[in-house]
C-alpha cells in the first residue's frame, strides 16, 4: 500500500512523526515535506509547492496522510483530480484554534480557518489525545460565530464523527542504549527538557527553583530542550543564579547525548499552561524521571490513575504552584521516594512505535478498503 505523506512542516513533533512512521510502517510511505520556516507561509501558500513536489511522486497512491499544517483543499484542487477518490488521513498535531498565542499577539482566524476546512475535507482526523479533541470540539462553535452569515454548527458534528483518538508513536527503544547513572549523581538533578517558549510556563518553573533555593535546598538543573525560538529571560536569569548547578544548558542535538542526560536526571517537570501531547515529558519518564506534571491539559489522560498519588511514592500530579513547590520538595529532602523504573516505563511503554505501527497500519488499510468499498 502507497501512502503519500504531506508535511509542510517537517519539525519538532511533526518530523519525528514521520520518520518513526517511514522505519516501522510495513506500508510504503512517500514523504514530501518542506522546512519549519515561515509556519504562516507553509500552512498559507505553500500548497503549490507540494503540488508540484507530488507531480514527481510516480507511484499509485492508496491514501493520502496530511499533517494539521496542511491547506488541504488547496492541495487536492491543485492535484486534481488525482486523489479525488483517495481516502484522506489528517494527522492533528495541533489546531490554530486553540494554539496558545504569545502576549500581545492576536488570533489570525485566516489560520483558523484553513484548519476548519481542511478537517472538513478529511476523511479521517487523528487527534494525539482525548484532551486536544475536546479541546478543539469546544472550540468550534465559538469559533463559527465570527461568520454570522452563515452559521454552519452541523459541520460541529461532521468533525467529531470523523475524529479518533490515536496516540503518536515514540521512538522509546532508542533510550535502551544507555545505563542509568543517576545513582551516581550527588545532589538530586532536576530536569527541564521541553521548548524553550511561553506556552511552557518557564516563569513558574524558575519562581518554585528560587523558592527551593532561598530555603538552601541542593539541586542540580539540567535544562535541555528545543531553544530555536525566542528564548524567555527567565532562561538566561537562571543562567546567572545558577550557573554553578546547571549540568547542561541548551539544546541537544545529539540523541546519545540527549538519553544520556535524561538517565542522569532524578526529576522531570512540567509546568505547561497548554499543550496538545508533549513528547520529551514522555521521554524523560521513560528514562527513569519522576514527573511532576500539572493535573489538566492531557496528563490526567497519560498518566494511570494508580500513579496520580501513589500511596508509598512521591505524587505525579499537582494542582498549583505551591503543590508543585512542597511536592519537590519533599524530593529533594528524601521525604518522598520517587517511582521506581519499572513503574514509570509502565506509563508510556506501549507508546513505542513497535507497539503503535499495528494500530496505524491497519487503520490505514481500513481506511482503504472502506474508501474502495463506496465507490462501489
Amino acid at each position: 500500500m502507497n501512502i503519500l505523506a504531506v508535511e509542510p512542516f517537517y519539525s519538532g513533533s511533526h518530523k519525528a512523526f514521520l520518520k518513526g512512521l517511514q522505519e516501522n510502517s510495513s506500508h510504503n510511505i512517500l514523504p514530501i515535506k518542506l522546512d519549519y520556516k515561515r509556519w504562516k507561509w507553509r500552512m498559507h501558500g505553500d500548497s503549490v509547492k507540494l503540488a508540484k513536489m507530488s507531480s514527481h511522486v510516480q507511484e499509485n497512491i492508496d491514501l493520502l496522510l496530511v499533517s494539521s499544517m496542511t491547506n488541504l483543499p488547496a492541495f487536492l484542487a491543485l492535484t486534481n483530480p488525482r486523489f479525488a477518490h483517495t481516502p484522506k488521513v489528517m494527522m492533528m498535531h495541533e489546531n490554530q484554534l486553540t494554539q496558545p498565542m504569545p502576549e500581545g499577539e492576536k488570533r489570525d482566524l485566516t489560520y483558523c480557518y484553513i484548519n476548519y476546512v481542511s478537517m472538513l475535507a478529511a476523511d479521517k482526523l487523528l487527534f494525539t489525545t482525548k484532551f486536544h479533541l475536546n479541546d478543539l470540539l469546544e472550540a468550534l462553535p465559538d469559533f463559527l460565530d465570527h461568520f454570522t452569515d452563515d452559521e454552519n454548527y452541523s459541520t460541529v458534528d461532521q468533525i467529531r464523527e470523523k475524529s479518533m483518538v490515536m496516540y503518536p508513536g515514540l521512538n522509546l527503544s532508542v533510550f535502551d542504549q544507555h545505563p542509568d547513572t543517576r545513582q551516581q549523581n550527588q545532589r538530586p538533578v532536576i530536569v527541564w527538557n521541553q521548548r524553550w517558549q511561553f506556552d511552557r510556563n518557564p516563569s513558574m518553573f524558575f519562581k518554585v527553583l528560587n523558592r527551593l533555593n532561598d530555603i538552601d535546598l541542593e539541586f542540580d538543573l539540567i535544562l535541555a530542550g528545543d531553544t530555536q525560538h525566542r528564548k524567555p529571560e527567565e532562561f538566561e536569569r537562571a543562567w546567572k543564579r545558577f550557573g554553578d548547578q546547571i549540568t547542561h544548558f541548551g539544546y541537544v542535538e545529539n540523541v546519545e547525548n540527549y538519553s544520556r542526560l535524561l538517565h542522569s536526571g532524578d526529576i522531570v517537570v512540567s509546568t505547561a499552561t497548554h499543550e496538545f501531547f508533549c513528547v520529551a515529558i514522555m521521554e524523560a519518564i521513560y528514562c527513569g524521571c519522576h514527573p511532576l506534571v500539572p493535573n489538566r491539559l492531557h496528563y490526567p489522560e497519560l498518566i494511570p490513575e494508580n500513579l496520580h498519588k501513589p500511596l508509598l511514592h512521591a505524587p505525579v500530579l499537582y494542582d498549583t504552584e505551591d503543590d508543585l513547590f512542597h511536592n519537590l520538595k519533599d524530593l529533594l529532602t528524601g521525604m518522598t521516594k520517587p517511582l521506581p523504573k519499572a513503574s514509570l516505563q509502565n506509563i508510556n511503554k506501549q507508546l513505542d512505535w513497535s507497539r503503535m505501527i499495528d494500530r496505524y497500519d491497519s487503520l490505514f488499510s481500513e481506511l482503504k478498503e472502506t474508501k474502495s468499498l463506496a465507490s462501489f
